[in-house]
């Protein structure tokens, strides 16, 4: 059996368009991994099946030779886990960060497979089904999920501001527990981020409201 070269392109263009579908989504919230890393690895998925099931078609029933296609297209699960590997990021321990990314990228290989392999029905609709789950299902996610409950709390002071005063304050409260914490000068104001691992307690609160009337404190605000 051979492949012409339209059904080639088209197998090659799709892959790419479904990549982009996903990378898009990741695109959008600036992960390393996006739109061109998405595309590439759909495209090439479906460059080496396509390698794998038509490109040996000269030695195909020679008595010399055994052809299993399947042997070069098992090769992309196993190889894409080191690109998946390089979208995780450990920012300190019990933190990582890239998993959805990675898993993506490897969901992504599999619809360039199925796409190389001319199962456009799969592929379609492993795309719709992965734009669902990273994007449709993520308010739900927010709603119950415990680590999406975390808010921040931004603080805005003056740009000569000793930040030491300020984290001294937060930290007088024994119960403070916070998952990340941030300290940003710029030229004309100091911005501190601290994001909390549970909600605030009464007293930090209350420590918040006092430091709000500090001179040099221009702005505290909460986000999720």
């Amino acid at each position: 059996m051979t492949i012409g070269w339209l059904e080639i392109l088209l197998r090659l263009v799709l892959a790419a368009i479904f990549g982009a579908a996903i990378g898009l989504e990741r695109e959008r919230k600036d992960w390393a991994a996006g739109i061109r890393t998405h595309m590439m690895v759909s495209m090439g998925s479906a460059l080496i099946m396509l390698v794998s099931s038509f490109g040996f078609q000269d030695i195909v029933g020679a008595s010399y030779a055994e052809l299993d296609p399947s042997r070069v297209a098992a090769q992309i699960v196993s190889g894409i886990g080191f690109i998946g590997a390089g979208a995780i990021l450990f920012r300190k321990p019990g933190t990582v960060m890239g998993l959805t990314t990675a898993s993506g990228i490897w969901t992504v290989a599999g619809i360039g497979m199925a796409t190389g392999g001319g199962m456009y029905f799969a592929a379609s609709t492993a795309t719709v089904l992965s734009l669902l789950i990273l994007w449709g299902l993520q308010p739900l996610q927010k709603r119950f999920s415990a680590k999406f409950q975390n808010k921040s709390l931004i603080i805005t002071a003056k740009g000569d501001t000793n930040p030491k005063k300020i984290i001294n304050k937060l930290l007088e409260d024994s119960e403070l527990d916070f998952a990340d914490f941030a300290v940003n000068r710029y030229k004309k104001e100091l911005v501190i981020e601290v994001k909390l691992v549970n909600s605030a307690s009464a007293h930090f609160r209350k420590t918040i409201d006092m430091l709000n009337e500090e001179s040099y404190i221009r702005k505290i605000s909460w986000k999720k």
